[in-house]
């Protein structure tokens, strides 16, 4: 039966139908290695990719998106040579999927390649992070032999500001031949997004999952009692309603009639008595556990507040583990920690840390050491943490879901102010709660505070999707490599290919369908003030410039004597001619006007759209012109005797020079600014190159490392300066400056120093300077291999210097 012959049956018949085309032998084969039964979307997507195409999964957290990714592991498998890469935003997530990998099909199978670490790298199946694979191809890499799908996990990120150009890059320069999985949090525009990939890619179906394989049931906590955030009592086939008591209570600021305080519901209001409206952490946690919501992920979006808040707990003396818990749990520790050195631990926390796990509680941000994150991981997964504050970082794929999620705030620092999370940060959050196998529903808590309200509330929770927008732009780097490839013209034809542009032309399409209906509109207004004494529009003209030369007059007296003259001549100027004009003395006259304001109004909006297209219409390539034409003038790139386009010398550096300051580091090596560094210093040289300092402290150099140092750093401040001016007169983005605030803790950590004196010199914690540092050893290994000479070589003595103690020790970042 074919999907044609469909129509005919009933909906039953329809879904059987639909489960028994489904039933091809690779895919039979894979279902009998599945503990559960596959959903009907995995389905869909397994076949799309056993009849050879790619697919988009647009599906919500914990649905099983990663079962499709799987079964293309298996489909490479079972060939004779076909590879596949699975690549992930972060080094943390590639390292978690290889060792379940690994556990799976046999670490002979599978390899591992995140920068700093290179396991196996021509096996079957590698897992890898973007980037990587990015460099891969540019490079040329023989790995890519044999390439058969690549998966790209957590694909959303494309949108992210920072790094999202990379899965672009991605996706335009695999070969068309190698399929793609596309696994991606439930936007909005899941289609769009998968018709470029259409466009790009060839073969792409598109397959959106809206349900979540355990139901989401969503509260909100007034005073220790748990309120649903939504109407139980209306029909399940209406849309979702504010639960009556809730909007009650926001009402009356809620102190509504119904008060609860504590662990004490029912509890009546004394005279005098002020209740509060948010329990304590504590209180929070024990009326969890009485309700069997344990475990669960506190979202708190700051580290600070996440330490604090297992102190309180620990304050508090809540435990909610058992003796036996308690045992394995240090057992655990031990072992995983055992190669940090007795002098680092205490620097680390690692007794209170230990305390807190042991009581079942644990902080989970970015601040703390990889080696501690992952036990947390591991420790909740087997159920022997209970409760975790951590920051949003956690939502981004990490395995680990929960019974309940609870939200003690709807907004957070952005860096810049505090503002509301968004529904895609809302979903993304809530969709830890539930755990597929274990629990029948996950619950999500928001903790009341003054103000809130609960339509707004509601409203954030039911909007399951967000969209995906393009971050894509031309980068230094990105221009060498694909001049040297592909050269200048085959060049403009992919940038003009991706996303961002894409995105651009739909919405010039939109844009220009809104111009000319507006041209019609305009049309239909001029011939409403048309006048048959003379040019109504030229007449209007000289009423508009008048009105607003007299409102300037209105205003309080501006500018000298002479100026006031000069702008009431101007008055009068201008009543004389309108008075002259033919059209003065129609008698439609102001009918006509009121014509003429409305034409107006709407061609100065319809010039604005038109800028607008102007604008949009090849906006990657304008760019990648304006950077081509600065790679030209520096000597990256040059022309031969027929004028076509190559790369020169120091742009071949500059293709294997990955970075937000790529260009600023090539620069450096072609004038030779670092020459004569020693190790140390040119560790430190690196920090100031990759370090982002918070805004608040973004100045703040307390002392520069000896020797050197502060001679090289000021002549790399000239060169990024000279540049920054080269880029404003091309209207570029402008590279960022550079921040020596990491420069002293840098220069003494490669020196052999230790961490607690090191962690002295700066404010941040001990995870932060170990992802810091790693960033380090990612532009020392390029300098070494891209710098001639002694340079070369005391790059690759400066990573000796800084991977070492607690850097080495972490494996991931």
């Amino acid at each position: 039966m074919t999907a044609s012959d469909d129509a005919a049956l009933s909906p039953s018949e329809r879904y059987a139908a639909f489960r028994a085309r489904a039933r091809t032998p690779e895919l039979e084969s894979f279902r009998g290695r599945l503990a559960v039964e596959l959903d009907d979307f995995q389905l869909e997507a397994c076949r799309s990719l056993e009849e050879g195409r790619s697919v988009l999964v647009a599906a919500p957290t914990g649905a099983g998106k990663t079962i499709v990714a799987e079964f293309a592991v298996h489909l490479a498998l079972a060939g004779p040579r076909a590879k596949v890469f699975y690549t992930t935003p972060m080094k943390a997530l590639s390292n978690q999927k290889y060792s379940e990998l690994a556990a799976e099909h046999g670490a002979e199978r599978v390899g591992l390649l995140t920068g700093d670490t290179n396991i196996n790298s021509g096996a079957r199946v590698v897992v890898m992070t973007t980037e990587v694979l990015r460099n891969m191809l540019y490079a040329d890499s023989p790995l890519l032999a044999d390439l058969a799908y690549v998966v790209m996990d957590e694909v959303h990120y494309l949108a992210d500001r920072f790094r999202g150009a990379v899965w672009e890059e991605v996706i335009i320069h695999l070969p068309r031949e190698v399929r793609m999985v596309s696994l991606s949090a439930t936007v909005s525009n899941a289609e769009e997004f998968g018709d470029w990939l259409q466009a790009v890619r060839g073969d792409t179906d598109v397959i959106v999952s809206e349900r979540r394989p355990v139901p989401l049931e969503q509260h909100v906590l007034v005073r220790g009692k748990l309120a649903d955030l939504f109407d139980g009592a209306q029909s399940p086939d209406a849309p979702p309603r504010v639960n009556p008591e809730l909007a009650r209570l926001a009402i009356a600021g809620g102190r509504g009639a119904g008060t609860y305080r504590g662990q004490h519901p029912g509890r009546h209001q004394r005279k005098g008595e002020v209740l509060r409206d948010r329990i304590d952490r504590p209180e929070v946690v024990r009326l969890l556990e009485d309700r069997h919501l344990l475990p669960a992920i506190f979202f708190v979006f700051s580290r600070v507040g996440c330490d604090q808040a297992v102190q309180q707990l620990l304050r508090s003396e809540v435990r909610l583990t058992e003796r036996w818990e308690r045992d394995e749990i240090r057992h655990l520790v031990e072992e995983r920690c055992a190669g940090l050195r007795d002098e680092d631990l205490g620097v680390l926390g690692y007794f209170g840390w230990l305390e807190g796990l042991e009581r079942g509680i644990a902080a989970h941000h970015a601040g703390m050491i990889p080696t501690f994150k992952e036990v947390v991981e591991e420790l909740f997964q087997r159920k022997l943490v209970k409760v975790v504050f951590a920051t949003e970082t956690l939502a981004l794929g990490v395995n680990m879901p929960a019974r309940t999620v609870v939200l003690e705030k709807l907004e957070k620092f952005n860096g810049e102010a505090r503002v509301p999370i968004t529904p895609g940060e809302y979903t993304q959050l809530t969709g830890r709660a539930g755990r597929r196998g274990i629990d029948v529903e996950g619950h999500s808590v928001i903790q009341w505070a003054a103000g809130l309200d609960p339509q707004a509330v509601a409203q954030l929770a039911s909007r399951r999707s967000y969209p995906l927008n393009s971050s894509f732009r031309p980068t230094y780097n990105m221009a060498v490599n694909l001049i040297e490839q592909f050269g200048r013209e085959r060049t403009r034809e992919i940038l003009e290919s991706s996303f961002a542009q894409f995105q651009a032309d739909r919405a010039v399409v939109d844009l220009a369908r809104k111009i000319r209906e507006q041209e019609k509109s305009l049309a239909g207004y001029a011939e409403a003030m048309r006048c048959h004494l003379g040019d109504f529009t030229e007449y209007a003209g000289i009423r508009r410039e008048l009105s607003d030369l007299e409102r300037k007059q209105s205003r309080a007296q501006e500018g000298s004597r002479a100026e006031r003259e000069r702008r009431q001549r101007q008055v009068e100027q201008l009543r004389r001619r309108m008075k002259q004009h033919p059209c003065h003395a129609c008698n439609d006259r102001e009918a006509h006007a009121r014509w003429a304001e409305r034409w107006f109004r709407l061609k100065r909006d319809t010039d604005r759209l038109a800028n607008q297209v102007r604008g949009r219409t090849g906006a990657v390539a304008q760019v990648f012109d304006r950077i081509t034409e600065l790679l030209l003038e520096l000597g990256y790139l040059e022309r031969d005797e027929h004028g076509r386009l190559g790369v020169g010398a120091p742009g071949r550096q500059l293709r294997r020079i990955y970075g937000e300051r790529d260009l600023l580091v090539a620069e450096c090596l072609r004038t030779g600014v670092w020459e004569g560094a020693d190790a140390p210093t040119l560790a430190a040289l690196a920090s100031a190159l990759v370090y982002e300092p918070r805004r608040e402290d973004a100045g703040i150099v307390r002392e520069f490392p000896r020797g050197r140092f502060r001679e090289l750093f000021e002549a790399t401040e000239r060169r990024w300066s000279e540049l920054s001016t080269l880029e404003e007169d091309r209207r570029l983005p402008e590279t960022g400056p550079l921040s020596a605030a990491l420069a002293t803790a840098t220069h003494r950590w490669a020196q052999g120093g230790r961490l607690d004196h090191v962690l002295r010199d700066t404010d941040l914690a001990a995870g932060d300077f170990v992802r810091w540092m790693k960033q380090v050893i990612d532009l020392l290994d390029q300098l070494s291999i891209v710098a001639d000479g002694e340079l070369g070589r005391t790059a690759r003595t400066a990573i000796d210097g800084v991977r070492r103690g607690i850097v080495a020790y972490s494996s991931v970042g």
